[in-house]
């Protein structure tokens, strides 16, 4: 998928500036697309160029003009012929996950205070979700939205957001527990196992004498 895939979809919900379309990427689209404000700008100027997105001037009282972009036609058509195209699986590139990969040679309380941290960023973007489900559906009950409401694909898209956060928050938490728990109390799998003698080690060793042999039936 490309940013401008990311962008269409965001500006099917109504018009906005530059300003605004960051502020719904913030909230709305950040669980499958993140994009500074400044390639918002840039792809926004490049959808109009394109034809993709229309735009008009708005004049404002006290403030600065604003720009306003919406989908056109051939917005519509990009983002059809996008959802008819083959996806391509999930790549994912967390510099967390290497840090735990590599834990049983590193220190573990920074990777463990990076665990808690990331849980609560994860806790709080799914309250922010949970209440944009609320906000989309309004006064209906979930079931009922999803047999009739009005957009339910922004309302799909914000579950998979809560389910992704919910892992994450859940995922950070267990692994911090055990990695402090085995920091705290080494288990026995953590603790060198005796060496075994080596073959050498058997060879070199003093055949035992009659009083150290042991006795046997025929003696």
């Amino acid at each position: 998928m490309a940013l401008r895939h990311a962008v269409l979809a965001a500006l099917l919900d109504g018009e906005y500036s530059g300003y605004q379309l960051a502020k719904v990427f913030d909230v709305g689209v950040a669980n499958f697309w993140y994009a500074a404000p400044q390639q918002l700008y840039a792809e926004l100027a490049r959808l109009e160029a394109d034809g993709l997105v229309s735009g008009r001037e708005v004049v404002q009282s006290g403030r600065p003009n604003k720009r306003v972009f919406t989908v056109a036609e051939a917005g519509i058509a990009e983002l059809a012929a996008f959802a008819a195209a083959p996806g391509k699986p999930l790549l994912i590139r967390d510099d967390l996950a290497v840090k735990i990969h590599a834990v049983d040679r590193l220190d573990p309380a920074p990777v463990i205070a990076q665990l808690l941290e990331r849980a609560e960023e994860a806790a709080a973007k799914l309250e922010l979700f949970e209440r944009m489900l609320r906000n989309l559906r309004g006064d209906l009950a979930e079931e009922e939205f999803l047999r009739r409401g009005e957009r339910v694909g922004p309302y799909l898209s914000c579950l998979g957001g809560c389910r992704l956060e919910r892992e994450m928050r859940d995922w950070c938490l267990a692994t911090a527990q055990v990695l402090t728990e085995r920091a705290t109390a080494p288990s026995a799998a953590g603790r060198p196992a005796t060496p075994r003698p080596s073959a050498e080690d058997r060879t070199a060793a003093p055949t035992p004498s009659g009083a150290d042999r042991p006795v046997t039936s025929s003696e």
